[in-house]
């Protein structure tokens, strides 16, 4: 069966940008104190909750990654491209890192009720909206009951931004802006619980609002 547009347009995109795109991000996480607050915060309930297995979905090349293990996470990575796996796995030989689809994470190795937690870190914005609800389920399975789910993505209307430039290559992708009461309300129907929500401002050359959610899975 051959597999959604969406995703081919999304790991060509990122297999060409991957070099690239390390290269220029790989500091960025250290100049956001609001996104190391969360993932620490994050870190933290998990660690609360016995910590366990956690899953960077849609890893890139490891940023978040490697920061959620330096604070003491047992984390991988999984990611739908292959060059920025081979980006993480040269840079950080430490960790983890798998070549997979949100759409079917059982495939690469990620069993049902086998994580603590997952990061999907600006990893939805590529699917299109009819298809969140498949990946949520996903998310949904792979979590045990009590684990949490971080996400962040950008906020907006779910209209689609076509890419043709990135990282200073040319590209054809789309990217969605999500509006994070619906988002909220496709992760309740997932089954998820509601657990808190975090809107800022854009600033610098952001074009939007940033979200960040944390939701967890009942606990029985």
């Amino acid at each position: 069966m051959s597999e959604p547009d969406f995703l081919t347009a999304t790991r060509t995109a990122y297999d060409t940008v991957a070099v690239d795109y390390e290269s220029l991000l790989r500091d960025e996480l250290g100049g956001n104190a609001l996104d190391r607050a969360l993932l620490g915060a994050f870190a933290e309930d998990v660690l609360a909750d016995g910590a366990g297995p956690v899953a960077d979905l849609g890893c890139g090349p490891g940023r978040v990654t490697t920061h959620l293990a330096s604070i003491g996470l047992d984390v991988f990575g999984l990611d739908l491209s292959p060059a920025m796996v081979a980006v993480a796995r040269e840079r950080l030989p430490e960790l983890r890192f798998v070549v997979g689809s949100l759409l079917d994470l059982e495939a690469a190795g990620i069993e049902p009720g086998s994580l603590a937690g997952a990061v999907a870190w600006y990893s939805i914005i590529h699917t299109p909206p009819a298809h969140l609800p498949k990946v949520f389920a996903e998310f949904r399975r792979a979590l045990r009951p009590g684990g949490r789910l971080l996400l962040a993505f950008q906020a907006g209307d779910h209209r689609a931004k076509h890419l043709e430039r990135g990282y200073g290559h040319e590209i054809d992708l789309d990217a969605y802006r999500l509006d994070p009461d619906t988002i909220a309300d496709l992760l309740g129907e997932a089954g998820f619980v509601a657990g808190t929500a975090t809107i800022r401002q854009a600033r610098g050359l952001e074009p939007t609002p940033q979200a960040y959610l944390q939701v967890t899975t009942p606990d029985d």
